[in-house]
């Protein structure tokens, strides 16, 4: 038998079969522990296990979904180290709409007019003697000049809207003064934090004490000396005073509330401090401006020209002022952390109580000086 040729290594001859190793495609086998090559650029590398491909189902890789990055939180604020600090985080002001603030108003006004209708009402049962005290600065005046200490009614209606309406309201004013300060720290209230509330007590008591000591300060010492110097003018040239009520009654509540509403002058420099509009430093800088304003201020409530009652007027006025610059110098104090040393004050307090003590003890036993109850409060 002729020998078959070997057409194995000649490059020449074509191969009729070829191994599909040879043809560019891998057997099943070969492909046992590889791994897939689109998967791998996915992300989604999975080992392919060998499956006959008789028996091997088609099935298509689904890709993951691919999720947006989530920005990561924003850091925390730092915790204060101050107790206040977090104090007034946690008692923050309470927020209210427009309409809320309005009711919140008409709430605190007719609370405050119940209050003032309640004095009012009290005020009624003591109309005569309420009366009496009002017109006792003018018998007063008009008893010195040699004069009937009798006031004149012009017109029929004149004596009841003074001495049962007008008197009894200026009154109730006063004495309710507590209670509607009270109503209007309750409406600023909510919108202040905890430690600032906390200056609810102190501001009704400053407040209404400096309202009713400006009511006796011009009641005992103003009102008087320019009542006294106004009535007695016109006296020995011929003219004979003829005081109406409504006219005289419209002096004393002008000079009763102006200076009332004066005395308030240390709360307000406290408040603008409170709310950093002004500061110590600036007010004791621009002292000399505030003096000026207080003297026109003094000249236009003051119901006489001379300089005594001008004076009698501004000096209180100045030394509230600079009581109000001390008032913001503790608040600034307090907000620096520091304390302000008030024995020294007590210890001048005392002092100048003791000097006061002996002058008025000398006067009354050594130079027969006597006590009286109106001013000047001496006399011989």
């Amino acid at each position: 038998m002729p020998e078959m040729p070997d057409h194995t290594n000649d490059p020449q001859e074509p191969r009729p079969e070829l191994d599909p190793e040879h043809d560019g495609r891998l057997t099943p086998e070969s492909t046992s522990g590889n791994l897939d090559p689109y998967a791998k650029e996915d992300g989604l590398a999975e080992e392919v296990t060998a499956v006959p491909a008789e028996t091997a189902p088609v099935t298509a890789v689904t890709p993951a979904p691919v999720t947006a990055a989530t920005p990561p939180a924003p850091p925390a604020p730092p915790k204060s180290s101050d107790p206040d600090e977090e104090d007034e985080e946690d008692d923050g002001m309470l927020r209210m709409s427009f309409l809320e603030h309005l009711e919140e108003l008409r709430f605190r006004i007719i609370r405050a007019l119940m209050g003032l209708g309640v004095a009012f009402g009290v005020c009624l049962f003591y109309t005569d003697k309420l009366w009496d005290a009002v017109r006792e600065p003018a018998a007063s005046a008009l008893k010195q000049l040699g004069l009937p200490e009798d006031l004149a009614q012009i017109t029929p209606i004149e004596g009841f809207s003074i001495i049962w309406v007008k008197i009894p309201v200026i009154c109730a004013l006063f004495i309710a003064s507590p209670w509607i300060l009270y109503q209007v720290w309750a409406f600023i209230a909510p919108g202040l934090y905890k430690k600032e509330r906390r200056l609810a007590m102190p501001f009704i008591f400053w407040t209404a004490g400096l309202f009713i000591a400006g009511g006796a300060f011009a009641y005992f010492v103003a009102f008087r000396f320019g009542l006294a110097f106004l009535l007695g003018i016109g006296v020995g040239h011929g003219v004979k005073p003829v005081v109406s009520i409504t006219e005289y009654t419209d002096l004393f509540v002008n000079v009763i509330l102006g200076v009332a509403l004066v005395f308030e002058l240390p709360v307000l420099i406290f408040f603008l401090t409170l709310l950093r509009i002004a500061s110590p430093r600036f007010l004791l800088t621009h002292s000399r401006y505030a003096i000026l304003i207080i003297v026109i201020l003094a000249a236009v409530i003051t119901p006489t020209p001379d300089a005594v009652n001008l004076t009698i007027f501004a000096a209180p006025m100045i030394l509230l002022y600079f009581a109000g610059v001390f008032a913001s110098y503790l608040l600034v104090l307090s907000r620096e952390g520091r304390k302000f040393p008030w024995h020294r004050v007590w210890y001048g307090v005392l002092l100048l109580s003791a000097l006061i003590g002996g002058g008025l003890w000398l006067a009354l036993t050594k130079y027969g000086y006597h006590w009286l109850w109106k001013w000047p409060f001496l006399m011989k």
